[in-house]
């Protein structure tokens, strides 16, 4: 007796010949219909190409400016936006990284593997093995960009008073707490 697949409630996958031309092309369509999600990673990927692009503009824009400043002698000082602006693209950068992570991921669970990354990399960010370990990588990076973010606002930060500054370091020990306890998580990877 040849043994074959069984599905969880132990009845036989049938093979094509053995079912209905219409259950067969139903099940054909339904299979088909994974390609719905590249409505989702098509623009997710443009999206990061564009999110990418901005924040390449953005750094090359600082650097004119900087260099602008040192040997052409511009008026305008750098010294209150250099910091802020590049803060600013490393955060548009790291959205572009979720939507890239997010678009392939999505790709890699319900359309095909991506031999490429498999074959170099196992651990890519890429290769995800299910919609929760992308929500997982996905939520890393976006973590990060909140703290890009909090970042850019702790470089504004004007002390009215001693409270403020103890305030800020008791949002760094808590944010590095939650960094800390992300990371216990993950020791593997």
């Amino acid at each position: 007796m040849a043994s074959h697949p069984h599905h969880q409630d132990d009845n036989p996958i049938k093979t094509p010949e053995q079912q209905h031309p219409w259950e067969r092309r139903t099940e054909r369509w339904l299979w088909n219909s994974r390609f719905l999600v590249m409505l989702a990673v098509v623009p997710s990927l443009l999206g990061s190409l564009t999110l990418f692009i901005v924040g390449t503009v953005d750094i090359f824009k600082v650097a004119a400016g900087t260099l602008s400043y040192y040997f052409v002698g511009s008026d305008t000082n750098i010294h209150d936006t250099l910091v802020p602006d590049i803060i600013v693209a490393v955060d548009i950068y790291l959205i572009a990284i979720v939507l890239l992570i997010f678009g392939l991921g999505v790709y890699r669970l319900f359309i095909s593997r991506i031999d490429i990354a498999e074959i170099n990399n196992r651990k890519h960010p890429f290769n995800v093995a299910s919609l929760d370990h992308l929500k997982d990588k996905i939520a890393r990076v976006v973590i990060l960009a909140v703290i890009i973010e909090f970042f850019r606002a702790v470089v504004d930060i004007r002390f009215a008073t001693p409270l403020d500054a103890i305030y800020l370091a008791l949002s760094v020990l808590a944010l590095a707490a939650a960094l800390y306890f992300m990371s216990l998580g993950h020791k593997d990877e």
